[in-house]
């Protein structure tokens, strides 16, 4: 999958189905499995954006999402509120929020966001709450650029950001290595201090994984 100036902005209905790299929306991973922290901190050609929570929290929650899945809209929608106030807020986890992208619309949402700096947990939530509107549009394009003109985004940094090859290549190679990394296989999937947690976690699930890390 490439990204260009072209393909970017002349997005079509087909993107949203044709663009797939044949992953499920649903996670069907080694569930409670450990993976290397160290390499886990440092993915393939990514750099994780605006982590939340406290820089001495005993945990670290890593979610590789798509805004086009959702379950992953689901999950931002019902549930990540609540650990941002019960788990993040108080200092028991990090969060890192990182893409997977399964679709040219999936990249175009982390590109937008990137390129909001710190707006960038408020891009992808706001997309994540409107994909009903643009993930299977005929004309998606249009309603992505809609709803990044309400976010602050201009027509030109709208397009301006979706012509940043260097960030798309680095999202394929990030992507890649979960595959093949870290045996992800769908999302959302979480890692909780190395240890998987796949599919749409509930905050219970997600709080029994903290505070065990807690002791």
């Amino acid at each position: 999958m490439n990204i260009t100036r072209r393909n970017a902005l002349i997005l079509t209905a087909a993107a949203s189905t044709a663009g797939m790299v044949g992953l499920s929306t649903r996670a069907f991973s080694a569930e409670g499995d450990f993976y290397d922290v160290e390499s886990l901190m440092n993915p393939t050609g990514w750099t994780d954006r605006e982590i939340l929570g406290a820089t001495d929290a005993k945990a670290t929650m890593i979610e590789y999402s798509s805004p086009t899945c959702p379950f992953c809209a689901s999950f931002h929608a019902h549930t990540l509120p609540e650990v941002k106030t019960q788990l993040i807020e108080t200092g028991k986890t990090r969060y890192i929020l990182r893409p997977f992208v399964r679709n040219v619309l999936d990249a175009v949402v982390f590109m937008l966001a990137d390129a909001a700096g710190e707006g960038y947990h408020d891009v992808v939530s706001t997309y994540m709450k409107t994909q009903a509107e643009w993930s299977r549009s005929d004309t998606p394009r249009d309603d992505l650029l809609a709803i990044a003109l309400q976010l602050g985004f201009t027509e030109e940094s709208f397009e301006n950001a979706l012509t940043n090859q260097e960030l798309f290549a680095g999202m394929e190679a990030a992507r890649d290595q979960a595959r093949n990394e870290f045996d992800l296989t769908g999302t959302p999937t979480f890692y909780v201090n190395g240890k998987m947690l796949s599919g749409n976690k509930t905050l219970a699930d997600i709080t029994a994984e903290i505070e065990a890390v807690q002791g």
